[in-house]
């Protein structure tokens, strides 16, 4: 079959990675792709947005596609699902109804306090009430800090705003309204209680009827070590969660992931795709932060590769309602992702800077399952560049681009998170041992990443060790 990928990203790259080994694929599209996935598909370079979507169901038409699946949240919470199901096509994730849970933060508050489904206590306003808000913090008590100030609609990972003080608050509605830096996904805001403890991200496939869970994630949302600085769209991640028992993750499914799921239903919203439940734990307690309606990015980079089962299946399953035939198989590999970003990112993003040290990576050429690479040769000028997947025996690092172009046989970066490194080993510190000696090949004017992703879970387990 012919598998469309939308979406342009780390995540996307580390789908199309995991698709290729499906045995049920022939070729992989994606629109607009980016220089990693084109070493093993078609990339069609098309913005993704409400106004294309007729253009990309043309193309999946003139491609012959037989399934999409979507990567970003956008086009899901705009309907590209209803779109294409008009059409009779094949496509993984949520319809424009059920996205909502993603889409709105308003949407997904008010579920949880229907449901009685933990998460912090909060209050809702709407933009036009600016002078009620001002009024509302201001009659805070100082102890009532630090809050949590949330805009409702999508913002790209970077529409959570912690406020350790009133002026820190204020500046926050600053930023909503008069800079207005979300736009009009800020035309409501949640107000909500901080709750102390540690995130972990549950990814979990849906068909409508029936979930199942994945294994757990835990990413680093703040660009800079220690949990410092402005949040990002995810600076890296880790899975398995060590320090997340048994009983704590069955908690979680109890407490939040079904009673959410069964919600759905009893609003007559079937959820077709991946349910990501952000979750935070205190005091052995999980109450929920978020929830996305689409892989997470970079836990994705980091959970895919755990996953001994046929990716392809699995989402078909999903679309099908045919869920419950399934059952998901893990190695016991304990997996991490670290991502270079570049300069300036998250405030700004430089485009442009030369990469470079991709062909110092000790690495393989990337074969397609066993399927001839010059089948795509008319769509990269032969250029069969190892860099896609640097796994060599000893390392066994994976390097999945995310804003990267090539220009003239070279690697630029293309703003934002530029490259995710991934790597599996039998420990945490032999995994980040890897990604670690492999980042110190690459170099780009300003790159930065952070030096401490799963270094407490490399330290959990050394603990429990001994």
């Amino acid at each position: 079959m012919n598998v469309l990928i939308i979406g342009s990203g780390g995540r996307e790259h580390c789908l199309a990675w995991k698709v290729s080994q499906s045995s049920l694929v022939k070729k992989i599209f994606s629109i607009p792709g980016n220089p990693g996935i084109k070493q093993i598909g078609s990339c069609f370079n098309l913005e993704v947005k409400k106004e294309n979507f007729k253009l990309i169901k043309d193309f999946a038409l003139q491609n012959n596609i037989d399934f999409t699946i979507v990567g970003p949240e956008a086009p899901l919470v705009d309907g590209i699902v209803d779109y294409f199901n008009n059409f009779g096509l094949k496509i993984f994730g949520p319809d424009s109804n059920a996205a909502r849970i993603e889409g709105s933060k308003v949407f997904t508050k008010n579920l949880c306090k229907k449901y009685n489904i933990p998460t912090a206590e909060s209050v809702i306003f709407f933009r036009e009430e600016i002078d009620k808000i001002k009024n509302y913090i201001n009659k805070l008590s100082e102890k009532r800090f630090p809050l949590v100030l949330k805009v409702d609609g999508l913002a790209a990972g970077k529409g959570v705003i912690i406020c350790k003080n009133k002026q820190e608050a204020l500046d926050g509605l600053n930023d909503c309204f008069e800079k207005n830096i979300f736009g009009s996904a800020a035309d409501k805001i949640i107000i909500e209680d901080f709750i102390e403890g540690f995130e972990v991200s549950i990814l979990n496939l849906c068909d409508g009827k029936d979930i199942i869970p994945m294994v757990l994630a835990q990413d680093y949302k703040k660009i800079f070590d220690n949990d410092i600085g402005k949040n990002t769209g995810g600076m890296g991640s880790f899975s398995p969660v060590p320090f997340v028992s048994d009983k704590l993750y069955e908690k979680i499914l109890n407490l939040i992931i079904y009673p959410t799921f069964e919600a759905l239903k009893k609003e007559n919203i079937y959820y077709k795709g991946i349910l990501y439940g952000g979750i935070i734990i205190s005091n052995d307690e999980p109450y929920l932060l978020e929830y996305n309606c689409r892989f997470g990015d970079p836990e994705t980079q980091v959970i895919l590769p755990r996953l001994e089962d046929d990716l392809v299946e699995l989402l078909l399953s999903c679309i099908n309602g045919k869920l419950a035939n399934q059952k998901l198989h893990w190695d016991n590999l304990k997996c991490v992702c670290v991502v270079i970003a570049s300069k300036g990112y998250p405030e700004s993003s430089s485009k442009g800077d030369l990469i470079e040290g991709l062909d110092k990576i000790n690495s393989q050429s990337y074969n397609f399952k066993n399927k001839n690479f010059n089948e795509f040769s008319d769509l990269n000028n032969d250029i069969k560049i190892n860099s896609f997947l640097a796994e060599n025996k000893k390392n066994n690092v994976l390097i999945f681009h995310a804003g990267t172009k090539f220009e003239n046989q070279k690697y630029y970066t293309n703003g934002g998170r530029v490259l995710n490194l991934v790597s599996k080993a039998p420990t945490f510190k032999d995994a980040r041992k890897n990604i670690y000696s492999e980042i110190l090949k690459i170099n780009f004017e300003g790159m930065q990443y952070r030096k401490d992703i799963a270094l407490k879970a490399e330290l959990f387990e050394d603990s429990v060790s001994f």
